[in-house]
């Protein structure tokens, strides 16, 4: 299970009501690429797929696929709004490796160095 913190749930409402899809929910996927193999997918979407876990935290919804859903199993996903800027915090137990972008990950330890990122 993909758990959100109230950071998170708050942020993702602001984004839905300023939004112009009121009826939006938040897909989280996997997606190829980053400094690191893997990096996390946000977006608005209405529609849900057939194979689509769905995660309620009040009004917000969270769809999940199938294949992203094994790498994410367990994630917390937190906002962040400080002085340094602010943006979602994925802390996923399945990350063997991240980038120091806090985006980009690997889940197998294959001795391979992360790409700095940029």
């Amino acid at each position: 299970m993909i758990t959100l913190t109230e950071n998170a749930i708050t942020a993702v409402g602001r984004f839905i009501e300023g939004s112009e899809k009121p009826d939006a929910n938040l897909r989280i996927e996997v997606v190829d690429g980053g400094c690191s193999g893997y990096q996390y997918g946000l977006r608005l979407e209405e529609e849900k797929s057939g194979s689509d876990t769905v995660i309620e935290f009040g009004a917000v919804k969270v769809l999940v696929d199938e294949a992203s859903m094994a790498m994410l199993d367990g994630m917390t996903v937190d906002f962040i709004d400080s002085l340094d800027g602010s943006g979602f915090k994925f802390t996923n137990p399945n990350a063997a490796k991240s980038c120091a972008c806090g985006t980009s990950f690997n889940t197998a330890d294959d001795g391979t160095p992360s790409k700095t990122c940029s």
